[in-house]
């Protein structure tokens, strides 16, 4: 059986991870100022926060539609016997439920609800991809996934809340008070939802140190096979630094750098960077 892999835009996965794993994106829709784009066709993170920097307002995006996925997946079948795709948690948006009504006209089609975003999904993509490659049917790569999401260790360290207060997502004065103590929550993602977890204070790059030592503590308890480093926009001295913390803290045998993209940069900011990997 020859399997094919879909995924929405919200996986974060590189442009050279997507062609080297044969990966089909399905592009979300992101509002701006008014107009509409694809997310990583029409519009890349850097534009994004061009536009909403120069207006001062907030960015939103909206779910894969019922004939996109139709046309995504309709087009797959025509060179694989069935395709598994994945979505950002349903928690989170529409895509689920969209993606689940167009297999379900289509048939040969196994839709996973990530219960995740960002590269949590991509570390399930990038799985299913290898297990079609050994022969897998897309059944049992459905159900392979749907168990070892739940080992997904997701979470994302904040410079500012100024893009959640534009998108309404927390006050003005909550925003204004942590920027006054210089703190940034880490944002962890449990049972397909987002919260706020600890709250670190001070300089953001002693913070990322911190934050990294701190989910990492236990390594006899993570899986050291691969980690994502996911930031919307620092520099590449803050990326070197982190890298360096992870590989002080546990052996991963892989670990990947890659840029977030219009999902989480228009709710999350410029100034945001995670590590992605599972537990044991």
């Amino acid at each position: 059986m020859k399997v094919k892999i879909t995924a929405d835009s919200t996986c974060d996965l590189s442009a050279e991870l997507v062609a080297r794993y044969g990966v089909t994106i399905v592009p979300l829709t992101v509002t701006c100022d008014g107009k509409s784009y694809l997310d990583g066709v029409e519009i890349d993170p850097d534009a994004l926060f061009k536009i909403t920097e120069a207006t001062g307002g907030s960015a939103a995006t909206a779910a894969v539609n019922l004939v996109a996925y139709q046309e995504v997946f309709s087009h797959a079948l025509e060179s694989a016997d069935a395709v598994v795709h994945f979505t950002i948690s349903s928690a989170m948006s529409a895509c689920y439920q969209n993606a689940c009504i167009a297999a379900e006209e289509l048939g040969n089609v196994y839709v996973v609800d990530s219960e995740n975003l960002s590269t949590g999904i991509g570390h399930l993509v990038l799985d299913a991809c290898l297990m079609a490659d050994e022969g897998m049917d897309a059944a049992a790569i459905k159900a392979e996934l749907d168990e070892r999401k739940k080992k997904l260790d997701v979470s994302f360290l904040l410079t500012t809340l100024e893009y959640l207060r534009r998108g309404g997502r927390c006050t003005t004065i909550a925003a204004m008070g942590a920027n006054l103590l210089k703190l940034h929550p880490c944002i962890n993602v449990v049972n397909g939802r987002m919260g706020v977890g600890k709250k670190y204070r001070g300089n953001m790059q002693t913070c990322l140190v911190q934050y990294v030592r701190d989910k990492l503590a236990q390594p006899e308890t993570v899986d050291p096979k691969r980690i994502f480093i996911t930031d919307s926009g620092f520099d590449d001295a803050t990326r070197d630094l982190v890298e360096a913390t992870v590989r002080e803290c546990v052996p991963f045998a892989e670990i990947i750098r890659t840029r977030a993209g219009c999902t989480i940069s228009c709710h999350c900011g410029p100034g945001c960077l995670g590590i992605l990997f599972y537990r044991k």
